[in-house]
């Protein structure tokens, strides 16, 4: 049964980068590549109440300092992306930084990760927005349990063969 799962997945998916000629996931060579400046762009959001924004805000948050612990959290889960997604290759980053705004009931999260390499680094950036904003979550469930962490997505990525890329509406 296994085998033929993956002979109807090779060939209802020809063409993906990810599955070898039998179907089976592997992670793709990218040895022959050239090295290129490579930077990625991702941003999320966290809906809260206003109590909870008020808190965070403040720095009155039972569990200290929110957005800091988030802005480390959020650096260490880029640097560890390939660890956490299956396919993904380890990277040495050059650099990633985790930015907040305040909106109206709500907390951005944007995370930059960029290095000079054979691979794109959209997957960090989007590891690292993810993870600040669970931080977030966690740090201030005492204050607001329905928080909503949304609209994670890629915003813009730049490098390699593909070259610029920025999000329709970005």
């Amino acid at each position: 049964m296994r085998s033929m799962s993956r002979r109807k997945g090779a060939r209802l998916m020809n063409g993906l980068t990810h599955l070898d000629e039998n179907g089976a996931a592997r992670m793709v060579d990218v040895g022959g590549k050239a090295e290129s400046a490579r930077k990625a762009v991702a941003t999320g959001r966290i809906r809260m109440s206003a109590e909870a924004l008020a808190a965070i805000r403040s720095g009155d948050a039972p569990k200290g300092d929110v957005l800091a612990a988030a802005r480390i959290a959020g650096i260490m889960a880029a640097k560890k992306t390939g660890e956490l997604i299956p396919l993904c290759h380890p990277l040495a980053l050059d650099a990633v930084s985790v930015d907040f705004t305040f909106e109206d009931g709500a907390i951005r999260a944007t995370a930059t990760a960029s290095l000079t390499g054979k691979t794109g680094v959209e997957m960090e950036a989007m590891t690292a927005t993810c993870v600040a904003l669970l931080t977030i979550y966690d740090m201030a469930k005492a204050v607001d349990k329905a928080m909503v962490v949304e609209s994670v997505r890629l915003l813009a990525k730049s490098g390699g063969k593909s070259g610029e890329w920025r999000a329709p509406d970005a």
